[in-house]
């Protein structure tokens, strides 16, 4: 049986993506290489990853699709993406017609979607609310 142990979330700056990470995610993590910081998300690494910083000769590009985590206070971490820079994806303006709007999903998973300020895609969902299928 396999174990998911890591996600890479593409960035271009890691300094601003350490200080993205950190408020939102309310834990400092650790620097691994000159563009890589770790976040350990219960067992499974969120690792920021800037490539240029790592020497790789590519620029980062945004995942195409959301990463979903669970948090214990979903209206205080939506805080913390607002004051941290979060964008609030235009799927979501779409659907709610403003932004940051907490939402009961039609699966029961109460939830908000944002971007990343590097345009990755994420929604926090309220941990109680978890719907695994």
């Amino acid at each position: 049986m396999a174990h998911l142990y890591r996600v890479l979330v593409p960035v271009g700056d890691i300094e601003e993506a350490a200080r993205f990470y950190t408020a939102v995610l309310g834990q400092e993590g650790r620097r691994v290489s000159p563009g890589r910081h770790y976040f350990d998300c219960e067992g499974t690494i969120l690792a920021c990853f800037d490539p240029g910083a790592d020497g790789d000769g590519h620029a980062a590009r945004p995942n195409p699709e959301e990463i979903y985590l669970a948090v214990a206070d979903l209206p205080a971490t939506l805080a913390a993406c607002e004051q941290a820079g979060a964008r609030f994806s235009e799927e979501e303006r779409a659907a709610v017609g403003h932004l940051g709007r907490i939402q009961k999903r039609p699966w029961g998973e109460e939830s908000f979607y944002v971007r990343d300020p590097f345009g990755n895609p994420l929604c926090f969902v309220s941990r109680e609310t978890v719907f695994t299928g």
